[in-house]
């Protein structure tokens, strides 16, 4: 399987990538910065240099040739303003679904959030507004595509080892998860192409892996 994620250099997509080599597949992950091609080598993963905010569909598409899936990890990240939420987490989400459109990829997983389906409260900061906006957003307009999506929606983040175990359902009682079973678990929806038109949350739980998979 040749899987192409966008936000190549991020947390999650690192841990991808390096379950995705580890069984023999490819990964090849998009960087906006060329000096993060080693650490990528490194996960197993082929590093292409792509900008996506400031790239076009026809460049865009040109990288999908060949892949069977694309996952959509990217995120303005940290530190970036409301405007870098819509342009990344809406934006860049919405033009990899027209690249894979145009280059014939079917398979498309969006890592999104959970907290989406309610508008933000009133005294919500500003960008963590933003935020789940772009989110939301990015999520009606690739759903909306001739494609088949599964949206991950995880629960919040932590850098703790896997446990294997985990909640997968929607909606689900807000909690954490950790990006390492965040990995597993979009590894698991890659091989189940029968979960796409789903959109489900994530957290940790008591149900394994693969059995909260299939019970999709």
């Amino acid at each position: 399987m040749r899987v192409v994620i966008a936000g190549g250099h991020g947390k999650i997509a690192k841990l991808l990538e390096r379950e995705l080599a580890g069984r023999g597949d490819t990964a090849v992950g998009l960087i906006r910065n060329p000096e993060h091609a080693a650490a990528l080598r490194a996960a197993g993963a082929e590093p292409v240099v792509c900008d996506l905010e400031h790239t076009d569909v026809d460049a865009l598409a040109a990288h999908l040739d060949g892949a069977d899936a694309v996952v959509f990890a990217a995120g303005a990240g940290p530190g970036s303003g409301a405007d870098r939420k819509d342009t990344v987490d809406r934006g860049a989400a919405v033009l990899l679904a027209d690249a894979a459109v145009r280059a014939g990829v079917r398979r498309y997983l969006l890592v999104s959030s959970m907290g989406v389906d309610n508008p933000p409260a009133p005294d919500t900061d500003d960008v963590w507004a933003a935020y789940l906006r772009a989110k939301k957003a990015a999520e009606d307009d690739v759903t909306g595509r001739d494609l088949d999506v599964t949206v991950l929606r995880p629960g919040r983040l932590t850098d703790d080892e896997p446990a294997g175990r985990i909640t997968l359902a929607r909606p689900v009682t807000p909690g954490a998860v950790s990006r390492a079973d965040v990995a597993r678990v979009l590894l698991a929806l890659l091989d189940a192409p029968d979960t796409a038109g789903h959109t489900v949350e994530l957290v940790a739980g008591d149900t394994p892996i693969a059995e909260a998979v299939a019970r999709m």
